[in-house]
């Protein structure tokens, strides 16, 4: 058995819906599952309704962050669609009047081509951000698709089954991409993090750009370390996401993570009511993941695989009784508290801690899911080891509270 005590974890990449799109999700109710998951800081993207692309939309989404701050730390990140939109991150970032909401935002998200929200920024933005935010030093967080492959592909693959939607989102088109954004990163020395990447050749890019020293991060998401393609017939459209599940990619993705390329695990959690994922091939793209991540990933900790019936990459090497070698607790820890504290400066600390331990197993259940929506694509599947808060704050006096929370 191992244990380890951590601060309460980060996830760097969520949707919480809220506003305009409470149907779905809204802050509490996503922070609560966030808290239950052992997350206590999380960095929220900008497609809401409306964008979070004004001074002041952002300061809408702060004010109503407070009313959960107990459960949940939420940053938020800036978006930009129109020039207009990187003038007003301008004025967050460098009017005095607004020091305290800067304090609140992570960065910017660009979007390199639509997914949720149809946030796609214009050609003309794309180096206008990049300046801007290497100049002013602002973590540039960009989703890495090329709209013309995208294009090309949706032409050729008619969205007919939703296996269609990984062909018409190719491995291409996030490579591409990364290239595109990377060069831009050197030119302006911007601080560019990749979002959920998804792809070898994104991988190879973003290691080849750390060798030569340029301030590149990314993420991976779990359901592209723990899902491929094949998983199509038995969860459907549930995992339909952007970008895709991929075929043979998750075994790179694994190497990459243990190898130290990737720097983050960060969920993508995009909550959607089932009603609108049982629409097939015409779903949203999107899936929770924000209350699931740490059992999965403590899992394999464990030396079990999580997945009922795919194989586990091959880098995670047999271990005594045919488990599994490759991550510890401390590598995970780096992954989603010491790097996206450091990447965002987001000034966590040890407030809050949780401790993890390698005992014990669980069924993960959609009936136990805290999330608005009350599903995951998890469902069923068995993990390994649980995890306990173990909360600790200062008032007039210092006091320990712990609970257990089984993950």
């Amino acid at each position: 058995m191992s244990t380890a005590v951590f601060p309460a974890l980060i996830d760097c990449h969520v949707h919480f819906r809220e506003p305009g799109l409470e149907h779905k999700a809204d802050m509490a109710t996503e922070g609560l599952a966030a808290f239950h998951g052992g997350i206590r800081t999380v960095c929220e993207m900008p497609n809401t309704n409306p964008g979070t692309h004004t001074v002041a939309a952002f300061a809408d989404k702060v004010e109503r962050a407070k009313r959960i701050a107990d459960k949940c730390d939420i940053r938020f990140y800036f978006g930009a669609v129109a020039s207009a939109h990187v003038a007003e991150l301008e004025a967050l970032w460098t009017k005095p009047e607004n020091e305290a909401l800067k304090k609140r935002c992570s960065g910017l998200k660009l979007y390199l081509d639509n997914s949720t929200g149809n946030m796609k920024a214009d050609e003309s933005v794309v180096e206008e951000a990049f300046a801007l935010c290497g100049r002013l030093r602002i973590p540039l967080v960009a989703h890495c698709e090329c709209s013309s492959i995208n294009n090309e592909a949706a032409e050729a693959h008619p969205p007919t089954t939703v296996e269609a939607h990984s062909k018409r989102r190719p491995e291409s088109s996030e490579v591409t991409s990364i290239r595109s954004a990377v060069t831009l990163a050197e030119k302006h020395g911007t601080l560019l993090h990749v979002a959920h990447l998804s792809t070898a050749g994104g991988l190879e890019l973003v290691r080849d750009a750390k060798k030569r020293g340029l301030p590149v991060t990314c993420e991976v998401t779990p359901h592209h370390l723990f899902l491929t393609t094949a998983d199509y017939p038995e969860m459907q459209s549930r995992i339909k996401v952007n970008p895709p599940i991929r075929t043979h990619e998750k075994e790179h993705l694994w190497v990459g993570l243990l190898d130290g390329t990737i720097d983050c695990v960060a969920t993508d959690h995009a909550p959607h009511l089932m009603d609108e994922k049982a629409l097939g091939p015409n779903a949203p793209s999107g899936m929770p993941g924000v209350e699931v991540v740490l059992s999965l990933m403590i899992s394999v900790v464990a030396g079990h695989w999580p997945h009922p019936t795919a194989p586990p990459p091959a880098c995670l090497t047999a271990g005594k009784d045919g488990g599994l070698e490759g991550i510890d607790f401390a590598a995970l820890k780096m992954l989603m508290f010491t790097h996206p504290n450091a990447i965002f400066s987001l000034g966590c600390d040890a407030k809050d801690a949780i401790e993890v331990t390698t005992e014990g197993e669980r069924i993960i259940r959609n009936e136990d899911m805290h999330s608005k929506c009350q599903w995951t694509p998890y469902d069923g599947w068995k993990v390994k080891g649980r995890m306990a808060l173990a909360v600790t704050r200062s008032f007039n006096a210092v006091f320990k509270v712990r609970c257990c929370v089984s993950l």
